[in-house]
């Protein structure tokens, strides 16, 4: 869809884009706060964030609870949710075109008008302690919170989560809020047909009242190696695994783009070098492997599931082609075929006016850049061989890294696993 996109700085300091799709029907809305995990005021109440996030659309100046809230925003079909990440809590809604000014303003009254009462706060903390029960019975979950605090990331797993439920209180949800809930400390998207109405959403939005606060720092971790872990389930017949490495540096754009391309040609599709090859010998159903920056660090994490009769041999074939990418044996048709499938992906990214806003976002929110979405294909076009290699090489170079494994298995057989990888290092 064609959209033209405008960088907006509202006189209270909150800043956001504004795409204007023509023709479209739908808002979508999404509002940024740095707000998550990271930066509750102590540790000990991790879980401040998440009830605050589930408490986002409850009793407010205008509306007595969640119930009476709710009743309004969807009566015409709109729909609203939030979420909370590390660092991250977003509000985010769409909603039909006729009603954009409605829904526009019923998000900044749950976004600077909460009450926070007493009763939404002890039912909110009860569902979220369920959320977080629930989680413990899905492996990847219990696995790469665990593997994150084992490489010194200052993150909770979901048990010691629960276990500190309880000592949370209204107050510390009130706190949190005051805090990261600031005008400087707020990023927005909102794509639409604005072309007419431009000066009307600034106009709304110079209208939501919030102290000016700061835009708050990202934390910064001590990084580390570990060694390889296991997370005995004895109802867990297979092993889960997940194998990730880090480098104390945040990728530079050219280099992410060649570590997408290099993720694709071992594990993006059933042909691919790694989790084609598993598939084709049937060791594992599924297979990652992905590439993350962030503002101090980047990783290159792995994961599956496999049959403990199965793991070595996957590993060995991780381990081999791993190794051709390291001794610079990346073919340039392997890589062709890799551009060729993120110019159709990034050309279908863009078929509805939500997929256009989270595209934005995702970057927007992280450091304040605007893609250039029409510069996508020159830049995916752009990825050379060497970037690739000495990328992939600098994560072994470095040399932090871990493994962890979730299964009914013994210690020994990670320990093993983690041997044949150690070659690589």
């Amino acid at each position: 869809m064609n959209h033209t996109v405008k960088e907006v700085t509202l006189k209270s300091g909150a800043r956001g884009l504004i795409i204007s799709v023509p023709g479209a029907q739908v808002m979508s809305t999404q509002f940024h706060f740095r707000a998550g995990y990271r930066f509750v005021r102590d540790k000990s109440i991790y879980e401040t964030a998440h009830i605050m996030e589930h408490m986002a659309f409850g009793a407010s100046k205008s509306f007595k609870d969640a119930h009476a809230y709710e009743a309004e925003f969807t009566k015409n079909g709109a729909y609203h949710n939030a979420y909370t990440s590390d660092n991250s809590l977003v509000y985010v809604a769409e909603c039909a075109d006729f009603e954009w000014v409605r829904i526009l303003d019923l998000q900044r009254v749950a976004v600077t008008q909460p009450l926070f009462t007493e009763d939404e706060f002890i039912g909110e903390r009860g569902n979220v302690k369920s959320e977080l029960t629930g989680y413990l019975n899905v492996p990847n979950r219990v696995l790469w919170p665990k593997l994150s605090q084992e490489l010194g990331e200052d993150v909770l797993t979901y048990s010691e989560r629960l276990a500190q439920l309880s000592d949370i209180k209204l107050a510390d949800i009130k706190e949190h809020y005051r805090r990261t809930h600031t005008s400087n400390n707020m990023r927005f998207v909102i794509a639409g047909d604005f072309e007419e109405n431009l000066s009307s959403v600034v106009e709304m939005l110079e209208g939501w009242e919030l102290e000016p606060g700061d835009r708050l720092p990202i934390p910064v971790d001590e990084l580390h190696s570990a060694e390889p872990f296991l997370i005995r389930r004895k109802d867990a017949p297979n092993l889960t695994f997940g194998w990730s490495m880090t480098v104390p540096r945040r990728l530079a754009d050219n280099e992410t783009d060649a570590m997408d391309c290099l993720n694709h040609i071992l594990t993006g599709t059933l042909h691919s070098k790694i989790l084609g090859e598993l598939r084709k010998k049937g060791l594992v159903y599924s297979m990652f492997s992905d590439t993350s920056a962030y503002e101090h660090n980047s990783s290159w994490d792995f994961g599956a599931q496999a049959n403990i009769e199965c793991v070595d041999e996957v590993f060995d074939i991780i381990v081999r082609e791993v190794q051709k990418v390291l001794d610079g044996n990346v073919s340039e048709e392997d890589i062709a075929s890799a551009k060729s499938y993120a110019l159709g992906r990034h050309q279908m990214g863009a078929q509805t006016v939500g997929q256009i806003n989270n595209w934005y976002a995702n970057r927007y929110f992280f450091d304040g850049q605007i893609e250039d979405f029409e510069r996508q294909p020159e830049l995916i076009n752009a990825v050379k061989r060497e970037q690739i290699v000495e990328t992939a090489r600098e994560f072994f170079s470095t040399n932090l890294w871990t493994l962890g494994g979730y299964g009914s298995t013994d210690i020994a057989l990670v320990r093993d696993l983690s041997t044949k990888l150690e070659k690589l290092f």
